[in-house]
């Protein structure tokens, strides 16, 4: 399965529209000259040089952490058989049908999902397959600032900012946030199916946006895709 056609499905059901717009930014241009009114400050002499600082050294990812690449252990790009290798005691079970398009192998520890591996609807799915997708409703997981299944809005908005609640009735209504400084731009925070989470105007259209959301409202699901030709998430 390319990565393009999975990526187009989930264009087609909607997931992407929302949860990719408004996240690019533009980086700085190495070269750019100052305008005439901007200040230019020398650099520092000798005597003002700060004094190098010992780097830290690299902290070791969670088993359970949510980044933009990986479900703890559970990356992008690695195949099922790889990850079947790397989760020894784990089982795995195809849910089909799983969501709209889409059919998913669910990993369980301990009698527990964990996450869930998405591919298209109708394909198959061997220790060959690359994986390209994966969901997780699972409370254990979270990302590096503690936001993940079972958080409520509210605390994710005052770690990430602004936070926009939307939904799509032709996308089976499925609801999801993003936030003003979202943590990765191919990772989805799920809310629920309709207007479980936001507080919209009466506007008849389709697809619905809104800033406020009721103060009970949490995220049920995190879901991050490949983007990229090799499968791996972009920074």
């Amino acid at each position: 399965m390319h990565y393009s056609a999975f990526v187009r499905g989930l264009m087609l059901a909607g997931s992407l529209v929302f949860f990719l717009g408004c996240q690019e930014t533009t980086p700085p241009v190495a070269g750019d000259t100052p305008s005439p009114d901007e200040s230019v400050v020398a650099p520092p002499t000798e005597e003002e040089s700060p004094s190098p600082e010992t780097p830290e050294a690299p902290t070791e990812t969670s088993a359970t952490e949510i980044s933009a690449t990986a479900f703890g252990i559970a990356e992008l790009g690695m195949t099922l058989g790889d990850l079947k290798a790397a989760l020894p005691d784990a089982t795995f079970e195809v849910q089909s049908p799983f969501i709209v398009d889409f059919d998913a192998i669910a990993v369980s520890q301990d009698g527990e999902v964990q996450f869930y591996i998405l591919y298209l609807a109708g394909d198959t799915f061997d220790d060959t397959g690359v994986i390209q997708g994966m969901l997780t409703e699972s409370p254990t997981y979270q990302t590096a600032e503690g936001i993940g299944p079972g958080s409520s809005i509210a605390d994710a908005e005052a770690v990430y900012g602004n936070a926009i609640v939307a939904y799509n009735t032709e996308n089976e209504s499925r609801e999801y946030v993003r936030f003003e400084q979202h943590p990765a731009n191919n990772l989805a925070f799920g809310t629920g199916s309709g207007p479980e989470a936001g507080i919209y105007p009466d506007v008849d259209a389709p697809y619905r946006e809104t800033e406020e959301y009721r103060p009970d409202a949490t995220i049920q699901s995190a879901m991050i895709i490949c983007l990229t030709d090799d499968c791996t998430a972009p920074e």
